[in-house]
């Protein structure tokens, strides 16, 4: 699979007429992990879908600067708003933070949508996709229910069968809004580990501050729609920063038996009260 990297420049955009995001620019180089943090308001959801090209700009960019392979294929140098909606949904996923699957479909039929960018037209899936499928649901534990309505499915389920949608789409670029979200302990885990293993590149919108700590190659934090840091988690999320921008206490710590880091979140910033 091709990695993409990707040129932030100087992005801006507005919501509803009110100004989301400042003057965003950072880069994505190719085959990285990179997550986007920030306390709640940040404008991370509106930043990924910036990126995707599914939110316009009202000032700055968003470019192909490299790719892996297939490079005369892929479009490097141009801007993602500027390439039809077909050739970035073949180049880019992604995942909303609230998506959910139609009850009316099964579980094969949600994550067949992700080979949409890849068909011609009027083409139905072959053996080729059902593999696809069918290894994109078990990446997710959801090996066997092709065939199972998404109404009999828990919650925690049916976002599990939205996120093998995006790994079935097999694009260059995996956008993930808060893809733990809804997931048990268990499977945050899981599931982090399956992103450490995938083929692409990763851009994340993520609230659990120890997992980008331990998964991710670099982090851009939001601060009101301004970027306040970006690079390596060790280097940012240090105490004064998660501190100031998240109100809380925290520390990184090894951890005791694979010297990993870990984030260790103490208290939250308790306002003085005043005698």
């Amino acid at each position: 699979m091709t990695h993409l990297g990707l040129t932030v420049s100087d992005l801006s955009c507005r919501l509803g007429g009110y100004p989301i995001l400042h003057d965003i620019s950072f880069d994505i180089p190719p085959g990285t992990r990179t997550a986007i943090v920030g306390a709640n308001g940040a404008g991370k959801s509106t930043l990924l879908r910036a990126i995707a090209g599914l939110q316009s700009l009202t000032a700055g960019s968003v470019r192909i600067t490299a790719a892996h392979h297939e490079r005369d294929s892929i479009p490097v140098g141009r801007s993602i708003h500027k390439i039809s909606t077909r050739r970035r949904a073949q180049l880019m996923a992604v995942v909303g933070q609230e998506e959910t699957p139609s009850a009316e479909m099964t579980v094969g039929e949600v994550v067949a949508l992700g080979r949409t960018p890849h068909r011609t037209p009027w083409s139905a899936g072959g053996a080729e996709e059902r593999r696809i499928i069918a290894e994109s649901l078990a990446k997710v534990g959801l090996s066997g229910l092709e065939h199972v309505g998404t109404d009999a499915l828990s919650g925690g389920q049916r976002h599990r069968v939205m996120l093998a949608r995006g790994l079935a789409q097999q694009a260059c670029l995996l956008m993930l809004d808060e893809p733990t979200n809804h997931l048990d302990a268990a499977w945050r885990l899981r599931f982090m580990d399956i992103l450490d293993g995938l083929p692409c590149t990763v851009v994340a919108a993520m609230h659990e501050l120890d997992l980008v700590l331990r998964h991710f190659d670099q982090v851009v934090v939001l601060d009101a729609g301004h970027v306040r840091a970006a690079g390596h988690p060790a280097d940012v999320l240090r105490s004064s920063l998660v501190r100031d921008v998240f109100g809380i206490h925290s520390t990184q710590v090894p951890h005791p038996e694979t010297q990993r880091p870990h984030l260790l979140i103490t208290d939250f910033v308790r306002e003085r009260t005043r005698s």
